[in-house]
């Protein structure tokens, strides 16, 4: 079972990273429930190992190829957000360390396993992965693109993708740069 879904989540991880066009840089919120992965609702049967699981398959696709990952924790933190310490330059950094009962089986694993691991109160990402329902949108950029995963659920939690783009401005009359689409 946790070799099925650790290669769920390398999938869905991949194909996000194709379809936002992801370079080195760039970021991703993932947020993540282990209880609905495990076919209970969110908040009802966490699981360390999954967390655990789930965090080394999203590292070891994104560190890779240098794009950064923010682990969302429970509402219990406010969803606030795991990330690298150089991330967290822009962003303000609160004072918790999530574990188990509050932050989720998710975020405790990315903060274990993130080199140098801090919790920010909010962040705006390139594009992101919600496992389970989580709510990860407060986290992205201003306007996200659903983007639809051949990776539909990662064991029984459903997986929804989305990337962002810049805002347009300006109307029928306006011009638009392609590349930043």
């Amino acid at each position: 079972m946790l070799d099925d879904i650790a290669g769920s989540v390398r999938r869905a991880a991949l194909e996000l990273m194709d379809k936002a066009g992801l370079t080195a840089g760039k970021s991703v919120v993932v947020g993540c429930s282990t209880s609905e992965i495990s076919g209970y609702n969110v908040g009802t049967n966490s699981n360390a190992e999954i967390g655990v699981v789930v965090f080394d398959a999203l590292y070891s696709v994104f560190a890779e190829r240098g794009v950064y990952l923010a682990a969302q924790c429970c509402e219990h933190l406010n969803r606030a957000l795991v990330v690298e310490r150089e991330v967290a330059a822009h962003w303000e950094v609160v004072n918790a360390v999530p574990f188990f009962d509050a932050g989720g089986a998710f975020a405790t694993a990315a903060y274990e396993g993130l080199n140098d691991p801090v919790v920010v109160g909010s962040f705006r990402a390139d594009a992101g992965i919600d496992i389970g329902g989580t709510l990860i949108g407060m986290h992205l950029k201003r306007v996200a693109v659903p983007l639809r995963l051949e990776t539909l659920f990662v064991g029984k939690a459903a997986v929804i993708a989305a990337r962002t783009r810049p805002m347009l401005v300006g109307g029928a009359r306006a011009r638009y740069d392609d590349a930043l689409m």
